[in-house]
């Protein structure tokens, strides 16, 4: 897998069947214009969607929409190549990742998340500051918002991912690694962050950095078909709409939100409630207007996917430098009201 997703212990092997599932045998629904088929990551953040639609939000503005968990990217981008999904959603970084270029299928029309500490790097003792880690050899999955905020830090002392040992891994296995000793830091995401340091018995297991550190940078997004989204304005502001007023609802009715929500990622509404209050903010449609500007204008979101880019050129992950103004498309969301 090439990008975080949300679950927890008791559910994985749950989790686990259904991505294997979806993954291998995606069916979408016949095309129309009133329909949104949809490939994501099973991620929190993204459980806007499965409310709105259990609200029957869709319903009422004549959309039908498919959500299908799908943690593979590769699996995404080929599902846009083939034109067997309109909308995605992903980190900015996770946007950029290769191999895609100014052709690839995809424009950013909204924000649904930003992680507040989901994603970070844990250490032990040894290590005081990531200045420590020079030399060292730190473990990561390829593309993960957590070497973001690595090469972030790392930068302050004027250092570079490449001054580091970096050991390729799954996030899932962030527990394992961390017990080996000659690991001395891994760049993960939750719930394996938080998991790894409290059931290590390295001596002051920690985490170092988190996203609480570096607000605003690791967001989601969701992005569109451009050739839809332009035959079909309408409909995209009726799936915006729904999205943020699911948004709403999950700060008006929090209880409510998390039992809906956790039926659909086979977590309790505790489970919910706790990653929401440690790890992620949803965006408001508030929120997502001043990360995307107004119509024509360059927004929070445009100088956040710039810097973003750069990091990833840097780091490797992405081989194109992909222009903010192409890629974020803010002419949607202004039309959209409460």
């Amino acid at each position: 897998m090439t990008t975080r997703y949300f679950a927890s212990l008791h559910s994985a092997c749950k989790l686990g069947a259904a991505l294997l599932l979806t993954a291998t045998a995606f069916s979408a629904p016949a095309h129309s214009a009133e329909t949104i088929r949809m490939l994501a990551p099973t991620w929190l953040g993204f459980a806007p969607v499965h409310v709105a639609n259990d609200l029957g939000c869709f319903k009422e503005e004549g959309l039908e929409v498919d959500y299908k968990f799908e943690d593979d990217r590769s699996n995404v981008l080929a599902a846009y190549a083939r034109g067997d999904i309109e909308v995605d959603m992903r980190t900015v970084g996770e946007h950029q990742g290769r191999p895609r270029d100014e052709a690839t299928p995809g424009v950013i029309i909204g924000t649904i998340d930003e992680s507040v500490g989901g994603d970070g790097v844990i250490a032990d003792e040894a290590i005081k500051s990531v200045a420590d880690l020079k030399g060292k050899t730190i473990a990561a999955e390829p593309n993960i918002p957590s070497r973001l905020l690595l090469q972030l830090e790392l930068k302050k002392q004027g250092l570079k991912l490449s001054d580091l040992q970096v050991k390729d891994i799954a996030t899932a296995d962030t527990g394992a690694v961390f017990a080996d000793s000659s690991i001395a830091a891994v760049a993960t995401y939750e719930p394996f962050m938080s998991q790894a340091v409290k059931a290590s018995t390295r001596a002051g297991a920690k985490v170092l950095l988190s996203s609480k550190d570096y607000p605003g940078i690791i967001i989601d997004v969701i992005t569109a078909r451009k050739d839809d989204l332009a035959a079909n304005p309408k409909k995209y502001a009726s799936f915006l709409k729904c999205i943020y007023k699911a948004v709403e609802y999950s700060k008006a009715e929090p209880d409510k939100y998390a039992e809906l929500a956790a039926g659909h990622f086979g977590l309790t509404p505790a489970d919910v409630k706790d990653t929401l209050a440690t790890s992620l903010a949803y965006t408001s449609l508030a929120d997502a207007q001043a990360y995307l500007g107004k119509t024509g204008e360059r927004g929070k979101l445009h100088d956040i996917f710039d810097e973003v880019m750069q990091l990833n050129l840097e780091n490797g992950a992405a081989d194109n430098k992909l222009d903010s103004n192409q890629q974020i498309d803010n002419s949607v969301i202004n039309t959209v009201t409460p």
